[in-house]
């Protein structure tokens, strides 16, 4: 086990090439407005669904 851990640690560090700041904040602008995006979507298509329901019931009456 520890020489598991020794080996992931340097495979971590010689071998992994990390993002820049630049691009790691680049790629979270990316998911932070997906996010958002898809999260609109969803409120938008629940709201549509509840209208519609209500819409059904009121009719039932």
């Amino acid at each position: 086990m520890v020489q598991y851990i020794k080996e992931s640690y340097e495979e971590l560090k010689n071998h992994v090439t990390w993002p820049t700041l630049a691009d790691s904040q680049k790629e979270m602008v990316v998911v932070v407005v997906f996010s958002v995006l898809f999260s609109l979507v969803v409120w938008g298509m629940d709201s549509f669904f509840e209208w519609i329901v209500a819409e059904y019931f009121n009719f039932m009456k």
